[in-house]
Formats: structure tokens, sequence, C-alpha cells
């Protein structure tokens, strides 16, 4: 054996020579997968080697990341070291905010369960600066996908709301107050809007409403909070 099962740690030879070679490799694999945290597991195109850090590659990367699909790259010497993940590894995706579970193929964001066919409970926590515009009302990106099980929603006010608005609403169409109303206008005002699960059966977009006049400008940090239930794979 060569590399420990687990980690794939290079072992030392019998009698080798350049042993500190060996030992800082395992020692720098060790450094980057112990208390994992992946940069991104959607990036395809290498950015700079900054030693330490580790990305999942996914498929299709190119130049120094390809046909490496599927492994975990850390950053050393100016180059990469190459770990193939074991079905169960867990690591903070940096640049997606949440937790993800590596399945055998690939890395399933928010996975809390994975049963033996590959189904699981995701948790989501998505974040999405809504800039506003002038007028009564504004209308957010989609937030919720399809089928998603809402739990609340959360956010804070980045940047002074100006117009005549006094106070803002959050919902959703058909039901304008259901995360918050009578929300505050000033910087770092917040919205805290748990509410009983709702499944969205279609994409969900959030409605802001203006009270006490039309908005002229702003910015609300808002972070839609979800789980979504995945299949099995197929057979």
């Amino acid at each position: 054996m060569t590399e420990t099962p687990e980690l794939t740690l290079p072992l030392l030879a019998p009698a080798q020579a350049q042993k500190h070679v060996t030992v800082n490799e395992a020692l720098m694999r060790l450094d980057g997968l112990a208390q994992l945290r992946l940069q991104s597991v959607t990036e395809t195109t290498p950015p700079a080697a900054l030693a330490g850090r580790a990305y999942g590659v996914p498929n299709g990367a190119v130049n120094a990341w390809a046909a490496q699909d599927g492994n975990v790259a850390i950053a050393s010497g100016g180059g990469w070291i190459f770990v193939a993940p074991h079905r169960g590894w867990r690591a903070m995706v940096l640049d997606q905010g949440m937790e993800a579970t590596f399945d055998g193929a690939g890395w399933r964001l928010g996975a809390t369960t994975l049963s033996p066919g590959n189904a699981s409970l995701n948790m989501k926590s998505v974040e999405f600066d809504v800039t506003l515009t002038a007028g009564a009302s504004v209308t957010t990106p989609i937030l919720f996908p399809a089928r998603a099980i809402a739990f609340g929603v959360t956010g804070r006010v980045t940047a002074a709301i100006t117009g005549a608005a006094t106070t803002w609403d959050l919902g959703v169409a058909g039901d304008l107050q259901r995360y918050g109303s009578g929300l505050g206008v000033g910087l770092n005002s917040w919205v805290n809007g748990p509410g009983a699960p709702q499944v969205y059966w279609s994409p969900t977009a959030l409605e802001i409403t203006a009270q006490g006049g039309n908005f002229a400008g702003g910015t609300i940090r808002l972070v839609a909070h979800y789980a979504e239930l995945s299949l099995p794979d197929p057979v």
C-alpha cells in the first residue's frame, strides 16, 4: 500500500530517499482536507493556485483541472494536488455559503441526509441583494425554486431605503405580508420572517411593497431559507 485508504496520504517507502518530499505532500493533503472548505464546486477554470485553497472540480473543467472531474484540487507549490473524495465526505462550500455532501459523483449542496439510493434532504439558505427601483413595489428574482419547502425569509437593509416610503412589507404574490410588515427603511433595519412551512409548487419570487409612499432607491439583502427533496438515483 502506497497511500492511506481514506485521505490518500502518501506513505513512506522503506529506505526511501528524499523522505521530506513525501511527508510534505502528505501534510499538504491533510491540511487541505481536514475541516474541508471548498472555495467552489462550480468553477471550471482553475484560478491562481493560492496555497492550501481547495476546490471541488466539476465536470468539464479545463487547463490544469482537465480530466480531474469529481476530485478535490488542493493548491500546493504553485500547482495542484488532486484527491478523490469518498461518498459521504462533507465540506463547507464558501461561494455558496452552505455545506455539501459528496454523493459518489458530485457535491450535493445543502444535503443533510444521503440514503443508500442517493436520495437526500437538502437544506438551503440562498442570499440575494435586491436594488430597489422607483415605484410602489419591487419583484425580486426567483428565490424559491419549484417544490421548495419554505421556512422563511430573513434580510437586512444594506443601503438606506429612500423615497416617500416610511415602511415596507415582504411577501409573495397573493400574500404580500407573509414574511414581514411595517419594516424599517434605515441602514441595517432587518426582517426575520419565519412562518409555517409552505410548499411552493412553482418557482416563486418575493414581493417588496412600499407603505406610506413610493420607493426611490435602496438595497435589501434577502435570504430565502428552504428545503428541497431529491429523488433516488435512476436504476
